[in-house]
This record gives structure tokens, C-alpha cells and sequence, in this order.
């Protein structure tokens, strides 16, 4: 799905938001270097000529429509005028095919329109989009309301600013159900809480705000988000169901402060006490309505909208990682993610491997 990133400033960028610029999106960057205003294009992992106090807007692209290559990074200059350029975080489908990306029909079209009415026709598409002129030297964003603004820096999308520390204990874990939730967050290691808390299971596990009681609960930390997080309020029912707050976790030999989630209905009431909890309990990226005691059944609807997309390739035959044989789901047409080790594989890497898609 790309990210843009507009600085205008003369800090660097924080190293971990330009890594993962380039992890989550590997097929090509471009950059538009905001105090001359010339364009060079390079290969996802030169992330590191983005570590400058030098001004620039860059694109880094995940590839959705259009093959992966010099000829689909952007910017795209904008018809026949070679001072103005474009470039998209989105996917437009009806524009686009095998060879050339959506944004770059886009732009093609754009230069048949007068610029006054650009806006205009950019707005009806639910994406980010820049136009930076090399003539006048100036730019602009598109659609802003959907972009993030953190540190004076504008980002199309959030996923890269992960500030927000998780500890989770139950089916957010890896191998469970609902870790498909943390793909493209940052896995920080496993660790356990530094006070004591009881944990109990009822089909799924719940820790009780009863510190000092029960064991060191076993967590693994992640750094996610503010969609991230939203989408965990939202499964966990935060603050009406579980209620997150920080607490202090040990992780490879550090402490750390993270948010965990608590469940505010449950009650000891004198079963035993757990430290870990470990049996996977539900199907794979199946969604689950599950029945707790004094609130009404809840399976949050953007989980059901999920469903029919995100388990389309285990449905069709089980696609396995060539590493750790866990399954594979589809990220993109062009790629595929595990569900165990987050290793992301092209299609012509599983071919390599002599996987059969």
C-alpha cells in the first residue's frame, strides 16, 4: 500500500520509522529532495540516504498494481509536463494492469486536466497523493485529513510510527488467533510482568487488576501503532470490557513500560491461577463470537469484514513457510506473509523454494 513521507525540517527522521518504511514497503524508492528539487530513485533498502538533515519528500512502494520495478516508483511526471509530479499511497483498482501501476495512469490523465481542477478529481479517491512542481519549487498534499502529522513530519499512513508499547498474554500471541492483528508491528521479544497478577481462563484468558496476587504473567511486547492499538481496543472492547493501562514488563533483560489489558467484568472466585497461557483455542483468522458472562455476544465488525479476504489462501489449499512450515497469507498479489516468524515472501521467492502457488 506505499508511504509517503514529507519533512521539511532539518532533524533526521527517527532510524526505526525509515527502516520500517522500507521492510513493509520493499519495491523501490523515490525521493524528491525538497532544496534543490531533484528526483533520484533507488532500491527500498538505500533507506539509510534518508538519514539527512536535507529536506525531502520520499515514496516508498509496496506493490499492488503493476509490476515491481525503476519504471513503477514513484513520482510519475503528470502528462506531458515534465515539472509537475505525482505520487499516491492507495490503490485505485479500475485504473492500472500487469504492467503499469495505478499511479502511473493516473498521472498520464491528470496532465489532460487543468491544474485548478485537480483537487477536485483527486478527492473522490480514498488515498494520499502529493504533487510537488520542480518549476516553482513548491508541492502539495492531497486529501490531508488522511495523513498523520508526528515530529513536524507528514506520513501517509501511521503504520511506520509504532510508539505505543503492547504487552499481550493471550490470543494476541504468536500462534494464536488473533496475532494476524500485529503483522507489521514491531516484536520486541518475550518477557513477563515485573508485578504479580491473576490470570484465569474461561475458553480464553483474562488477567484480573489485582496486583499482587497470582504469578509474573508470561507477555510478549510489541510496539505498535495508534491504528494498531485502536483495532486491540476494539477486540478486546476497551474500556467497557477489558480496560488497558500502563504497567511494567521485563523484556530481554529490561524494564519496560506498556500497556496491558485488563478485564474489568471477570472475578477470581477461586480458580487457579495461571502464568502463561499457551493452547491456541480457535481456528486461524476464523472469527470467533464469544460469550462472556453480563455482556451480550461481540465479534467487532471490521474482524467479519476481514474474513473473506484475509483467509481466501488457506481456504484455497495451505500455503506453508519455507522456514518454519507455519501458514502463509497473502499481503498483496505479489506477496505473502508467515504467520509464525512474520517472514515476508514474494511470489518468485516461493517459486525459488519450489512452492507451487
Amino acid at each position: 500500500m506505499c508511504i509517503i513521507i514529507v519533512k521539511q525540517h532539518k532533524q533526521q527522521l527517527p532510524t526505526a520509522n525509515l527502516k520500517r518504511s522500507a521492510q513493509i514497503n520493499r519495491h523501490g524508492l523515490g525521493i524528491v529532495w525538497l532544496d534543490t528539487f531533484e528526483v533520484s530513485y533507488h532500491k527500498s533498502q538505500d533507506w539509510k540516504l534518508l538519514k539527512t538533515t536535507r529536506p525531502f519528500i520520499a515514496h516508498f512502494r509496496l506493490a499492488t498494481i503493476g509490476k515491481v520495478g525503476r519504471e513503477n516508483t514513484h513520482p510519475f511526471v503528470c502528462g506531458k509536463n515534465t515539472d509537475e509530479l505525482l505520487m499516491m499511497n492507495g490503490t485505485i483498482r479500475e485504473l492500472g494492469n500487469w504492467r503499469e501501476c495505478d499511479t502511473k495512469i493516473l498521472a498520464g490523465k491528470l496532465g489532460d486536466i487543468p491544474r485548478h481542477k485537480w483537487k477536485e478529481n483527486l478527492s473522490q479517491y480514498d488515498c494520499r497523493f502529493v504533487t510537488i512542481n520542480k518549476r516553482t519549487r513548491t508541492f502539495q498534499l492531497y486529501n490531508k485529513s488522511l495523513w498523520t502529522k508526528d515530529r513536524n513530519t507528514w506520513y501517509s499512513k501511521d503504520n511506520v510510527i509504532q510508539e505505543n508499547l503492547v504487552a499481550v498474554y493471550g490470543t494476541l500471541k504468536r500462534g494464536f488467533g488473533n496475532n494476524y492483528l500485529l503483522r507489521g508491528s514491531s516484536y520486541i521479544g518475550k518477557g513477563e510482568t515485573k508485578n504479580r497478577y491473576p490470570m484465569v481462563a474461561s475458553g480464553i484468558p483474562y488477567v484480573i487488576d489485582n496486583e499482587g496476587k497470582g504469578h509474573n504473567i508470561d507477555i510478549e511486547l510489541y510496539a505498535v501503532s495508534d491504528t494498531t492499538l485502536a483495532e486491540l481496543d476494539s477486540l478486546e472492547g476497551h474500556p467497557t470490557w477489558y480496560r488497558r493501562r500502563p504497567i511494567d514488563v521485563r523484556v530481554n533483560g529490561k524494564t519496560w513500560s506498556a500497556w496491558l489489558y485488563f478485564n474489568i467484568k471477570e472475578k477470581v472466585r477461586g480458580r487457579p491461577l495461571l502464568k502463561s497461557y499457551r493452547r491456541p483455542m480457535y481456528e486461524l483468522n476464523t472469527p470467533q463470537t464469544f460469550t462472556f458472562a453480563d455482556t451480550p455476544s461481540y465479534t467487532p465488525q471490521w474482524r467479519l469484514n476481514q474474513f473473506d479476504s484475509e483467509s481466501a489462501v488457506q481456504q484455497e489449499g495451505q500455503i506453508e513457510c519455507p522456514d518454519c512450515y507455519q501458514p502463509l497469507l497473502e499481503r498483496t498479489p505479489v506477496d505473502f506473509e508467515c504467520q509464525d516468524c512474520s517472514t515476508i515472501w514474494t511470489i518468485e521467492e516461493l517459486r525459488e523454494k519450489g512452492i507451487t502457488l
